[in-house]
């Protein structure tokens, strides 16, 4: 595909944190307003927020939101983040993207889960209303924090059910917290009306991927790296119909892949698994939605129908009505068939 076709596509985005998709500059402007650590240099400061190369874990790698999620402790910054997100949407063309983050995180100064829930979803909608962005929330629940906190994100999830909060995800550490641990938690999600989606199979077995469709509900599956270890797993995938939210780079940079080329994105395709491109975190892994489509094709040659089907699948499992995927087909089939 050429660069000038891809770059024209309408893109989708699903798997999208908030707190790792923070623009540099904006963290140094308001790292120096809101006096947390004196401005660093820009080229500095880019290594102390992203992995630019690869990392040794999974926690060396989690360890570059400490500085975003200190700057996101108000109403303002919040706001200013979620705005600037759907702008930066706007400038690879994406039109549709699922926000995700864990409102305990921005906590620390005062703030509600509702107030950060509700200032993410004012700045959010600011850019729609400026860019023609559509846009869901996605509420992370943490392998790690305790039920009472995972519980209390829930319910404040809840009162936004009906207004842009679409799904609850699980992130965090799947060996030490596997599945079977958030049973409870994700029958009363399901029974509440959320969608869910579930980190598994990121940097734990195969294993997390059945137990997390299994036991916790998941309509899609984060990551899902490891599903290639095992033909039961990737049976499970395609016959409940349950898409990837794949994203390479950051794969690469936790180290679960050597190399972007042993990725197993492209067998997945090529098994007839329901795949959709994502950069799990722009910043952080320093990269765009546009730039991980570019070294999809540039490692494994993706011919342009590839390159559609992935973006049809996210529109088709997206957690948005049915007049949002209409449009965003439209988009899809206007650009794509251009230059045929």
């Amino acid at each position: 595909m050429k660069l000038e076709k891809l770059l024209s596509l309408p893109k989708i985005h699903l798997h999208c944190h908030l707190d790792g998709s923070v623009r540099p500059e904006t963290m140094l402007e308001l790292i120096k307003k809101d006096g947390y650590m004196e401005e660093d240099k820009k080229e500095e400061f880019l290594n102390k927020i992203a992995v630019l190369d690869k990392t040794f874990s999974l926690e060396a790698y989690l360890k570059k939101f400490d500085i975003p999620i200190s700057i996101m402790q108000n109403k303002e910054n919040l706001k200013r983040i979620a705005y600037e997100l759907i702008e930066d949407c706007n400038t690879e063309n994406i039109r549709y993207i699922e926000i995700r983050f864990a409102p305990c995180f921005h906590c620390k100064n005062g703030l509600t889960m509702e107030d950060v829930i509700q200032a993410v979803l004012d700045g959010a909608n600011e850019g729609k209303v400026k860019f023609d962005v559509e846009f869901n929330l996605i509420i992370c629940l943490l392998r790690h924090e305790s039920y009472e906190i995972n519980d209390q994100q829930l319910y404040a999830a809840k009162k936004f059910l009906d207004n842009k909060v679409v799904a609850i995800d699980l992130a965090g550490d799947e060996q030490r917290y596997p599945a079977d641990q958030f049973v409870k938690l994700f029958d009363k999600a399901k029974s509440l009306g959320f969608h869910i989606t579930i980190h598994a199979g990121e940097t734990g077995n195969f294993e997390n991927i059945d137990k997390s469709i299994e036991l916790l509900h998941a309509e899609r599956i984060g990551h899902g790296t490891a599903a290639i270890e095992s033909q039961k797993t990737m049976d499970i995938l395609l016959d409940k119909n349950i898409p990837l939210e794949v994203c390479v780079t950051s794969n690469y940079n936790t180290g679960i892949v050597d190399r972007i080329i042993d990725h197993p994105i492209y067998k997945y395709i090529k098994k007839n698994l329901i795949v959709t491109v994502n950069t799990d975190n722009n910043t952080v892994s320093n990269t765009t939605l546009n730039n991980e489509y570019i070294k999809i094709i540039s490692n494994f040659r993706l011919t342009d129908l590839e390159v559609i089907n992935t973006i049809e699948n996210a529109i088709n499992f997206a957690f948005c009505e049915e007049s949002i995927k209409d449009k965003l087909r439209r988009k899809l089939l206007d650009m794509g068939s251009e230059g045929n």
